[in-house]
């Protein structure tokens, strides 16, 4: 198996990620995820808002994700928001005109336009194979919208047509004035959100790097026109030190330049991750200008703008956009840490997270299952460490071996095992994840010793002595 159907074998496996509606033959383009995929959504989520609350101009939204549809009307989406369809002529399946290309060798970019993808499609017709039937008849090329609609209403005929928000970025701009006049904020400024967005997607893949639901982690930053080329320079360098700080190798990110902009665009680049199935998008840096706030400002006839008391006038602020999914931010993770050794002559799969996003910091196991007096005191050190390492599990399940190779796979810092010595002398066996060490630790010490191997401070220079 290559390294995205291991990851994939794995995520379900151990209770990260099931395909959506499974027992229904699936859904494509939707995931659900179990208890360790939850805990690792949290972390990826808890730092990234850590990382922008160390900003002290960062306000904090949750918006709607349903918008009037004069939202979508102003920022263009029900109009621009589209992905180029083809159709098989032999058994109707739909697919992306970029992706066919991909299949006869042709590298279409993300950021190519429609034209220039409809042109090269066009020109090599004659070469794409349906992989659903083997035939070459497609439908000519068309534009597909890529938000998802709904109807809200109570009565039939008095419905109103809806969409699901395609980003939230549109929340945040329509209510920018509102967290202004808090008072709390002035320009500069930034507004960050977290919450599922929804995508048409034609044929979603590549696990969860192309979903059709999915939630994206946004901050927009307004600032001032004349400020804007420096604010956007150092928000690029904040958000690439930010997955160095992760423990992301350098050689797998990479800075990428659109190479067409939308018309309103000033700048925009990606942080390219390197994933299995080779360089993709991971976050989008943007220099929007003041397009977005200027068409609120036309459609709604509310006043976007911003006194500046040093120059007696108004001005529309400027824009910053920083984006990335959790989803695929989850993806680089997994693929980041995913590992093989050997231990005692056999093979080990073990997922190296760095401390921070580690689903389950620690276990903690009694020796044997069938034993109630090891039972009893390993549930007793379990609450007790619980109570300082939320993200703490009990695992009875099985032998011990089978229980370390388990909480390998979970990407578990570390697991605690109670056995006969401890009634002796009041220590339990500590074993590190990465090494397979283990020490002995006195219970009173064992919360403390254990925040000292998640901060790194202890495993790297392994004592032999009791703790």
């Amino acid at each position: 198996m290559n390294l995205m159907e291991k990851i994939i074998s794995l995520t379900k496996r151990r209770g990260f990620i099931y395909p959506g509606s499974e027992i229904y033959g699936g859904f494509a383009g939707t995931y659900d995820f179990g208890p360790y995929g939850v805990e690792l959504r949290r972390n990826i989520i808890d730092m990234w808002l850590k990382a922008m609350r160390e900003d002290d101009d960062i306000a904090l939204l949750d918006s709607s994700i349903f918008y009037a549809p004069k939202v979508w009307e102003a920022s263009g989406h029900t109009s621009g928001f589209t992905d180029l369809l083809v159709v098989c002529n032999g058994c109707r399946t739909k697919y992306r005109a970029d992706h066919f290309l991909e299949s006869i060798g042709i590298k279409a970019d993300e950021r190519m336009s429609e034209t220039q993808i409809d042109e090269i499609f066009n020109a090599n017709r004659n070469k794409i194979i349906c992989p659903a039937c083997g035939k070459k008849d497609f439908s000519e090329a068309r534009a597909k919208n890529l938000l998802v609609s709904s109807n809200l209403g109570v009565l039939e005929g008095n419905e109103q047509e809806v969409y699901l928000r395609g980003e939230t970025a549109q929340g945040i701009y329509i209510n920018f004035k509102n967290v202004l006049d808090t008072g709390f904020y002035s320009v500069p400024f930034g507004i960050a959100q977290v919450g599922k967005v929804f995508r048409n997607e034609i044929s979603p893949r590549q696990f969860l790097f192309r979903m059709r639901e999915f939630e994206q982690m946004e901050m927009q930053y307004f600032t001032y026109p004349e400020k804007a080329k420096e604010t956007y320079a150092a928000w690029k360098t904040k958000r690439m030190a930010y997955y160095y700080n992760l423990g992301v190798k350098k050689e797998k990110l990479r800075w990428k330049q659109h190479d067409n902009l939308s018309f309103y665009a000033k700048d925009a680049w990606d942080i390219q991750y390197e994933y299995p199935f080779g360089w993709g998008e991971l976050e989008g840096l943007h220099y929007r200008g003041d397009y977005d706030l200027t068409q609120h400002q036309k459609f709604s006839g509310a006043d976007m703008s911003v006194y500046d008391e040093a120059k007696k006038e108004h001005f529309m602020p400027h824009i910053i956009e920083a984006s990335v999914g959790v989803e695929r931010a989850m993806l680089m993770l997994l693929a980041e840490a995913y590992d093989e050794d050997e231990m005692n002559g056999e093979k080990r799969v073990v997922i190296r997270f760095a401390p921070a996003m580690a689903p389950i910091k620690t276990a903690v196991f009694p020796l044997l299952k069938n034993k109630p007096e090891l039972i009893q005191k390993a549930k007793e050190v379990y609450k007790m460490v619980k109570k300082e390492i939320p993200q703490s599990m009990f695992d009875d399940n099985g032998n011990i071996g089978k229980r370390y190779r388990r909480q390998d796979e979970i990407g578990t810092i570390t697991t605690i095992t109670v056995d006969f010595e401890t009634f002796d002398n009041n220590t339990v066996t500590l074993r590190d994840r990465d090494s397979a060490k283990q020490i002995r630790v006195s219970i009173s010490r064992l919360t403390n010793t254990i925040k000292e191997i998640i901060d790194g401070r202890l495993f790297s220079t392994f004592p032999p002595e009791v703790i």
